[in-house]
């Protein structure tokens, strides 16, 4: 597949920062409404072969850092047993392919909580705020989707120390992109 026919979206121009300039970019903004709303209209606009999300992650569980593939996306701050309840269809949970078998938690909570965090942890090894969306969005316009996530914090306090490592982070994803995209 050729690289402009992959969309790379990521959420803040600081996690692109380093990303080969000649693939298709898009920057959501932060959160799955902004997430999901942007990538549904760049595959409308560029009818790409393969979206991929890039961006940074909070680690749930101790000693996880580098780079990530997740092979499941959780949207883990929405109510599906609930909706499910009511009689009406609710996805919380993507398959995708070619992952490393770690999940990933998606949501608009900004984890820092101990009791989160935890909560969490027993059902994902990483969080981050835009990856489900951007999955979902993909699956509903019939485009394969892959998600490539940098540990930047432990999803605690450290989160708040993002923009200090944000960089290192960037340079780690666009080398990553290059070796397996380019």
């Amino acid at each position: 597949m050729s690289p402009e026919r992959v969309l790379v979206v990521s959420a803040t121009k600081a996690e692109a920062a380093h990303l080969p300039t000649e693939m298709p970019l898009v920057l959501t903004g932060i959160g799955k409404v902004e997430a999901a709303t942007a990538t549904t209209e760049a595959i409308a606009a560029l009818r790409p072969e393969l979206v991929l999300n890039v961006g940074t992650g909070g680690a749930l569980r101790p000693g996880l850092t580098g780079l990530f593939l997740p092979s499941t996306v959780l949207n883990h701050d929405y109510s599906a047993d609930a909706i499910r309840a009511l009689g009406h269809d609710a996805v919380d949970e993507i398959g995708l392919p070619d992952g490393d078998g770690t999940v990933l938690a998606t949501g608009d909570l900004f984890v820092t909580d101990p009791a989160v965090r935890a909560g969490l942890a027993e059902r994902a090894h990483l969080v981050d705020m835009e990856g489900f969306a951007v999955a979902r969005a993909a699956q509903r316009a019939g485009v394969p989707c892959r998600l490539v996530k940098i540990v930047s914090d432990a999803a605690d306090d450290s989160a708040l120390e993002w923009n200090a490592v944000v960089d290192a982070c960037a340079r780690l994803l666009g080398h990553w992109v290059r070796e397996q995209i380019v």
